[in-house]
């Protein structure tokens, strides 16, 4: 029987219009910069892709600026700010800023926006938060192509992104910024980007970023994340009819609708996600960027869940070609090992 991926809040497979797009592009001899037909050529689809995801992310009234993905546009957006965050934020964000915002059930405590960041959405959990107007900068890596976000709208200064998470490639995000907004550039050159990031930009991967955010806004208009959201429920239900002292993380809160944590007491997640793969499906214990740590999730803590608890927690993330059959066949297999372990 085939492989069940299940960890799409890690990456992504690439969208197949952002192959298409990446392909053309590859044909495309110009540097962007140059001002010969060839260089205008690239700088056509650079510029085609910045309104695609400008468009997608209501950024129309901003600057869009290419990066090698979002962990770049964190340090482009934070770098000498010391803003302040909470424990529950991605490693790329507490690089830069003081973990000291307060965690309130579910929301995270946020008393001066213009001097604090605030991710939209949990990758761990799914958790979402509300963003304050004058929020300095939000991490919206994880909620770009599963709810809508408005740029324009939000009253948040700054947003970045990474193409990975929505079905575009690997290696490439944005910094979403206001118009003319003084930054300092963490990579310094020949001052592409309106000087934000120098070096030649990756025309491959933005083509594929742009058609990627598209196809992603699109499917969210045609209610393709209301059904992931159905068969997240079903996966909860089944899990927690069979097994029901399985703790599902941020149940009743607002999340993101592919996502589902749990803890199964007494089960270390390392230890689920290895039972799983060997069963033919990828989940994970957690962010991507942390796995292999063998440490209960910092996020979880500041949930109020115990070390002991938190270090049993995995995390399922569908996507697009998700079925309702896969999620039914993995509750079916986890439930399995679980109650097989009990019985052990």
């Amino acid at each position: 029987m085939s492989r069940v991926y299940l960890d799409h809040n890690a990456t992504t497979p690439l969208r197949a219009e952002a192959r298409s797009a990446m392909i053309a592009a590859m044909d495309v001899a110009g540097n962007p910069s140059s001002v010969h037909a060839e260089g205008r050529a690239a700088k056509g689809i650079l510029e085609k892709a910045r309104q695609q995801v400008a468009a997608a992310t209501g950024a129309g009234n901003a600057d869009i600026v290419f990066t090698s993905g979002a962990t770049e546009a964190a340090a482009l957006a934070f770098g000498g700010r010391g803003l302040l965050a909470s424990v529950m934020e991605h490693e790329a964000v507490l690089a830069w800023c003081a973990p000291s915002l307060q965690v309130s059930g579910v929301s995270v405590q946020v008393r001066e926006p213009e001097a604090s960041t605030l991710q939209l959405a949990n990758s761990e959990t799914g958790i979402l938060q509300s963003l304050p107007k004058g929020l300095a900068v939000s991490d919206v890596t994880q909620a770009v192509g599963k709810i809508p976000v408005a740029y324009s709208w939000s009253g948040v200064e700054m947003m970045f992104l990474s193409a990975h998470k929505f079905g575009g490639p690997k290696g490439v995000g944005a910094l979403i910024l206001p118009q003319g907004h003084d930054l300092t550039a963490q990579l310094r050159g020949g001052g592409q980007e309106m000087g934000r990031r120098s070096g030649t930009e990756n025309i491959i991967g933005i083509a594929g970023m742009g058609a990627a955010i598209e196809a992603a806004d699109k499917a969210l208009s045609d209610g393709q994340m209301d059904r992931l959201a159905q068969f997240r429920n079903i996966l909860e239900k089944a899990i927690e009819d069979a097994v029901p002292d399985t703790i599902f993380v941020g149940k009743g809160a607002e999340r993101l609708p592919n996502t589902s944590c749990f803890i199964s007491p007494g089960w270390k997640g390392e230890t689920q996600v290895m039972a799983m793969d060997l069963a033919g499906f990828a989940v994970s214990a957690g962010s991507a960027c942390s796995s292999g740590k063998v440490k209960a999730s910092k996020v979880l803590q500041a949930l109020g869940y115990s070390n002991e608890d938190a270090s049993c927690a995995v995390r399922v993330s569908l996507g697009v070609e998700t079925t309702e059959d896969d999620v039914l066949r993995f509750a079916e297999a986890w439930t399995k090992k679980r109650l097989g372990r009990r019985a052990a």
